[in-house]
C-alpha cells in the first residue's frame, strides 16, 4: 500500500484584532489601545481567532474585538493586494502552526478609530 503525505487542513487566516489597555501590555504610557494585523493558521477562520486571542492574553494584551479578512485565496479573490512580505509570514503562520503578528499600532486619544 502507497502511503501518501497527509494533507492539512489548516489554512492562515488574515485577522485584525483591536485591543484594549491592560497592566504589561507593552502600548506605549500615552495610547488607550491599539490594533494588530495577524495572521493565524487553523481548520477554520474560528480556531484561527479562539487560538489568537488566546495568545494574546497570554502576552497581557486585552483583546476586544476580532475583524477575519479569510485566507490568502479568499483576499485575493477580492482583489486585495497581498504584497511578498505578507506571503511570507503567511507560510510561516502555516509551516509553524501559529500565529504571526504582523504590525501593531497603538490608538491615542480618546477615539478607537485609527
Amino acid at each position: 500500500m502507497e502511503h501518501s503525505k497527509k494533507v492539512s487542513r489548516q489554512q492562515v487566516y488574515t485577522l485584525l484584532v483591536q485591543v484594549g489597555r491592560k497592566d504589561g501590555d507593552g502600548l506605549p504610557e500615552a495610547a488607550t489601545g491599539g490594533a494588530l494585523v495577524a495572521f493565524s493558521s487553523g481548520v477554520d477562520e474560528a480556531e484561527a481567532v479562539r487560538e489568537t486571542v488566546a495568545i494574546l492574553k497570554q502576552a497581557d494584551l486585552a483583546p476586544l474585538d476580532v475583524t477575519g479578512y479569510g485566507t490568502l485565496a479568499e483576499r485575493e479573490a477580492q482583489g486585495h493586494e497581498i504584497d511578498a512580505d505578507e506571503r511570507q509570514l503567511m507560510a510561516r503562520a502555516l509551516a509553524e502552526n501559529s500565529v504571526v503578528i504582523a504590525q501593531m499600532t497603538p490608538f491615542y486619544g480618546d477615539s478607537k478609530d485609527p
